[in-house]
């Protein structure tokens, strides 16, 4: 799924800083926490070679981006931008999941959706927008929230920011300083993973947020005895225990494939998992 490849052009002298290609490696090889010498092992090339290609005095070939790229497990996205900087054209293409040479991939979503009803399961994109739901998340979410607008919104709903704020689902989670104190780590995990400025844009604004900030600023309130943290949703009498996992599609060769999740609750008592068997009955 190559796109056409761009001849790197020769680089000018650079300065103390090095090229724009040699700084952006530099700094996934420190995120990584490898040295220039570990890194070089770890793509058969000499010590002497990489430090020239961070210092701009060599430019590096298109095949030895894709190996330094691999080995420091930089996503998909990243990688054509380390591409861009050194004067190549992107290799990794970015569809809609709505293309229809995706449609295998919306079928295996949608397979999955449906599987796990009667309970709930989203797909959301890298930094948690919504891209589907299935009726158990659509029945969870009424519930909570009560119906949601009759026509779709300008901007999709974002489900670290449903989670977080007071607007969202904040006033029914009972226990939502452990959760967003666990959720917030993750969302910084993922910003450090993949270097992008939209990740830690997300990380930023959830900050924001009332009484967030200080969730970051300290260790989690309680451990809880479960294997797994729950999510305990209540409102009026109705109390829902549920835990969360979170897959991703296996050898993503596409920048979109690659920043899909799907995340799938589950019930931890029979009385939540009769709750979601009677509205999928009802409805």
């Amino acid at each position: 799924m190559a796109m056409s490849e761009a001849r790197a052009p020769r680089q000018p002298a650079t300065g103390v800083d090095g090229s724009p290609f040699g700084r952006l490696l530099k700094a996934w090889r420190s995120r990584r926490g490898l040295s220039q010498l570990d890194l070089a092992l770890a793509v058969r090339t000499s010590q002497r070679h990489l430090s020239f290609i961070e210092s701009g005095r060599s430019a590096p070939s298109r095949d030895m981006i894709l190996r330094l790229s691999g080995m420091l497990d930089v996503p998909l996205r990243e990688q054509n931008a380390l591409l861009h900087a050194a004067g190549y054209a992107p290799v990794w293409r970015e569809r809609n999941l709505a293309a229809p040479d995706l449609s295998m991939v919306n079928m295996a979503l949608d397979y999955m959706l449906g599987q796990h009803e009667p309970y709930p399961a989203f797909v959301v994109d890298r930094r948690w927008a919504l891209l589907r739901a299935n009726r158990g998340a659509v029945a969870l979410t009424e519930f909570l929230l009560g119906p949601g607008p009759a026509e779709a919104t300008a901007e999709p709903v974002n489900l670290a920011v449903a989670l977080m704020s007071a607007e969202g689902l904040r006033p029914f989670l009972a226990n939502w300083a452990e959760v967003a104190h666990y959720f917030l780590l993750g969302v910084y995990v993922d910003a450090q993973a993949d270097g992008a400025a939209e990740s830690m844009a997300l990380y930023d604004r959830l900050l924001e947020l009332p009484d967030v900030a200080a969730l970051a600023e300290g260790p989690p309130l309680e451990q809880s005895p479960a294997p797994v943290l729950p999510m305990l949703f209540r409102k009026g009498d109705t109390t829902l225990s549920m835990f969360t996992t979170i897959a991703t599609l296996g050898t993503p060769r596409d920048v979109t494939l690659e920043e899909v999740r799907i995340e799938c609750f589950f019930p931890m008592d029979d009385a939540t998992a009769r709750q979601f068997r009677e509205w999928a009955s009802s409805a």
